[in-house]
């Protein structure tokens, strides 16, 4: 939840080519004061069955730039493990890419969820409400 003094951030994620959401992707938060600053990790958490994390911790104040890193790889390895055990002959390559990171600006007492629609060659973040 933001405060006067910080920002809050939430996410979900579509997998757009089931067009179901995309359960189990670990998601990590990390932030930072100013472009030049450090990355400070903050912790993380894993989509629910909806496809969504609402537990993500809330930057600190001052921060002014988040990223969002999602662990997309071993969601693709699942999906493609349970695809040839229906269809043997069925060998996509998985996970063009095995990891998306996507950085924000914030300011404080403002929320932001950033959806992430994504399949296995592309993805797309917009800003939600």
């Amino acid at each position: 939840m933001s405060t006067d003094t910080t920002a809050s951030v939430s996410t979900h994620i579509l997998d757009t080519s089931t067009g179901r959401p995309a359960e189990g992707v670990a998601v990590s938060l990390s932030a930072r004061e100013g472009s030049g600053g450090e990355w400070t990790a903050l912790g993380g958490s894993a989509t629910d069955a909806d496809g969504r994390c609402k537990d993500l911790p809330a930057p600190p104040e001052g921060t002014t730039h988040v990223r969002l890193d999602f662990e997309t790889e071993p969601y693709f390895a699942k999906k493609q493990a349970e695809a040839q055990q229906d269809a043997p002959a069925n060998r996509d390559s998985g996970a063009f890419f095995p990891e998306v990171a996507i950085t924000f600006a914030v300011v404080p007492g403002e929320h932001y969820h950033v959806p992430l629609l994504l399949n296995p060659f592309g993805y797309s973040v917009y800003r939600g409400s």
